[in-house]
């Protein structure tokens, strides 16, 4: 087959199956989750997202994290209001970071425009649960739907499958790791708590986040102006310091094992 008639092959391939399969019954709503919202596909967006998949997910950049001094930005319960922004300034520097994203917020993201520019910017994109509980307090139901849940609605809005994954206030236990190894999902905490969220002064958040050392992930929140306000100053800080950032994958040259936690390199 012809390169350019593969995404129209894709196309017709997508055009098909949504005309065969019936409409799924919507499911009863739950105190933890409630139904899927409906979500927009447009179908040559998935067709352009199947095709950059057959060269792989997220684009490869080969780091040598062991002889580099390397540092992955993470950042929490997007996207917000303040995450388009964010992305400006990471792509001005081309740095990339991992966002781990809550499934509500997706789904408030009339047409996913920001989670398709995360994913189409170069970075890579995490589970952090449908509504944000602590995933320890809940059934295995109910923690099974915390996990697919977001993963559906991002699979459907990028073509993405996310391989890592965030607990919600880093709570986890041995059922949690269980799920996310049956979820194909690594577990990615921190050792840098940059505590952005009850800190809300950028100068403050930039200093602790500037303690990094070789190896080390950070913990940010997007939602926040006060955390992105002061990226700028976290970048020139590491960046005079000789850091290379990179994402959770780039950090370990690979991408991490499922169900395993990880909290530096």
């Amino acid at each position: 087959m012809r390169v350019w008639a593969l995404p129209l092959a894709l196309l017709a391939l997508v055009g098909c199956v949504t005309q065969s399969v019936p409409r799924r019954q919507q499911q009863s709503k739950t105190p933890v989750v409630p139904a899927r919202p409906p979500v927009a596909v447009d179908p040559v967006v998935l067709a352009k997202k199947l095709v950059s998949m057959q060269a792989g997910w997220p684009r490869s950049r080969k780091f040598d994290c062991a002889r580099l001094k390397c540092v992955a930005l993470t950042f929490d319960d997007g996207p917000g209001e303040h995450t388009w922004r964010l992305l400006d300034m990471l792509s001005v520097r081309d740095v990339k970071a991992t966002f781990f994203v809550v499934g509500q917020m997706v789904a408030a993201d009339k047409g996913g425009h920001t989670v398709r520019r995360i994913v189409d910017d170069g970075h890579e994109i995490g589970n952090h649960s449908w509504s944000h509980p602590a995933l320890t307090g809940l059934s295995h139901e109910a923690l099974r739907r915390e996990l697919e849940h977001t993963e559906e609605i991002v699979q459907r809005l990028t073509g993405v499958r996310m391989r890592v994954m965030r607990p919600p206030y880093g709570a986890t236990n041995e059922e949690v790791a269980a799920e996310t190894r049956r979820e194909g999902l690594a577990q990615i905490m921190w050792n840098v708590d940059t505590m952005d969220w009850r800190d809300r002064v950028s100068s403050v958040v930039a200093r602790r986040a500037g303690s990094a050392k070789p190896g080390s992930i950070i913990l940010l929140h997007d939602i926040h102006r006060s955390t992105v306000d002061a990226v700028p100053e976290m970048l020139d800080t590491l960046g005079r310091k000789g850091y290379t950032f990179v994402t959770v994958s780039e950090l370990y040259g690979r991408t991490p094992s499922p169900g395993r936690m990880y909290m530096a390199r």
